[in-house]
């Protein structure tokens, strides 16, 4: 996994606390065109974990999650999956 990755956006959401860094994660990428890939940076451990499970599960697919610091990650997500409209 140590491909370069071209990034489309990034979403900077140090100091938040899960859920509100998958809230603001799924927010972010639903605004985006499919195949596009969006950079969430985290400096919340359990985020780190949570938000790849969390956009798995909504069929995006995580590209690589990288830690950048101690306490900070770079969790990268294509866009995969439409939001089903209804």
């Amino acid at each position: 996994m140590g491909e370069d990755v071209t990034v489309d956006k990034t979403l900077d959401i140090k100091g938040q606390v899960c859920p509100y860094t998958f809230v603001r994660s799924k927010l972010a990428i639903e605004k985006m065109n499919l195949g596009e890939v969006l950079e969430i940076i985290t400096d919340h451990k359990p985020a780190s974990e949570n938000v790849p499970r969390s956009m798995e599960n909504e069929g995006q697919k995580v590209l690589k999650i990288d830690q950048t610091g101690e306490k900070e990650w770079h969790i990268f997500v294509r866009k995969d999956k439409e939001k089903k409209k209804g």
